[in-house]
């Protein structure tokens, strides 16, 4: 697996790789969160088909073929996998359902040391599916595209094992902070470790780059964050890095505007803001030495669009010319109209950077 990894290496980087290293790029790389999904025909169509969301991001060829939906209609420069942050769940002891009302059902939470019994190191062959569907998405995209891999962070995966599902209160996690931490700690610990040995896994199956979706770490106060989740995603870091030195990585917290400075410590290549923070403030915060994704407010894709082409440049000209990957902030929503995702991704093509060309220290600016 891994020298096929390296053979596929051999040419160059794809735009976005280069992007979130922060080497000179001659327009803002664009992809989209939830990019392949319901606002797709195709994908509706196909669903009706497959209705378990189970079978759709469980199946090799059905994972492929969705993931590859948005790259034959809209050619973005990033090409994520159809997949979900609970996937490798039952590879380290925790089944789970998906209601199609409801969402992820965990039949038996984990909020105690018996509960704890149930894991175990996770089951790399039980993700056959990620891996042949990666190697599949590295081959038909070749380096026209960066393909994506992801994970959810510890905290975020945590709040599904112990709530049991989805929540809107947080209250039994954040309550076990307090009545039972050393239990939270063996969780988060547990879920460092299995977390970065899928990050690498996908990486030697042909991700170019990886996106942590800490989803519900801006559920926490940035004080409360600080403890129970920055430490397991530095630890992901840390070893990801020494075994994947060239691998970019990403993180993205939904309600990241009082954690900016916290997400840059953590070591990763780059920040994805979502839409409520300004990207020129968002910027300033974190410098010019880490890069940013980001932030286009997924509802502009619901106005007009010469509306949504002033705000695409307005976001690319405050995140400078160096280390940005254009992006929503927030995944694609519900019924979303296409013509708009297309125009999104034409209007990403049509940016380029000014390079100067007397070798001055002058930044490269925007030229629309």
């Amino acid at each position: 697996m891994a020298s096929w990894m390296f053979l596929l290496k051999d040419g160059s980087d794809p735009l976005l790789v280069k992007a979130a290293r922060g080497e000179p790029v001659s327009r803002p790389p664009a992809w989209m969160m939830r990019q392949a999904g319901r606002y797709m025909a195709v994908y509706r169509k196909l669903a009706e088909k497959y209705p378990s969301f189970r079978e759709r991001s469980e199946t090799t060829d059905l994972i492929v073929e969705i993931s590859l939906q948005p790259w034959e209609a809209f050619r973005p420069d990033g090409v994520i996998i159809f997949s979900d942050i609970l996937t490798p769940l039952p590879a380290f002891g925790v089944p789970f359902d998906i209601d199609d009302v409801k969402g992820p059902i965990i039949q038996s939470p984990i909020t105690s040391e018996e509960g704890l019994k149930t894991l175990h190191p996770i089951d790399l062959e039980k993700l056959h599916f990620v891996r042949e569907s990666l190697k599949i998405l590295r081959s038909e995209v070749g380096d026209h595209a960066a393909v994506l891999g992801f994970v959810g962070a510890p905290w975020t995966i945590a709040t599904y094992i112990v709530e049991g599902g989805t929540t809107r209160t947080y209250t039994t996690i954040k309550r076990m902070c307090h009545t039972a931490p050393h239990v939270l700690r063996d969780l988060l610990s547990h879920l460092a470790q299995a977390i970065t040995e899928y990050i690498v896994f996908q990486v030697e199956s042909g991700a170019h780059c990886i996106q942590i979706f800490d989803s519900w770490g801006g559920q926490l106060t940035p004080e409360m964050w600080e403890l129970w989740s920055k430490p397991y995603i530095e630890e992901i870091v840390r070893v990801v890095r020494k075994k994947c030195p060239k691998t970019p990585l990403v993180l993205y917290i939904n309600g990241n505007g009082g954690l900016l400075e916290r997400m840059k410590g953590t070591g990763v290549d780059v920040v994805g803001l979502d839409w409520t923070v300004d990207m020129a403030d968002g910027r300033k915060r974190l410098g010019s030495g880490i890069g940013v994704q980001g932030n286009v407010d997924p509802a502009y894709l619901f106005s007009t669009l010469p509306a949504l082409t002033e705000e695409i440049q307005r976001v690319v000209r405050c995140a400078g010319p160096r280390g940005h990957i254009l992006n929503l902030g927030h995944g694609v929503l519900v019924r979303t109209p296409e013509e708009a995702v297309a125009h999104f991704f034409d209007v990403s093509k049509t940016l380029k950077y000014d390079v100067p060309q007397n070798h001055s220290v002058e930044e490269p600016k925007l030229v629309a």
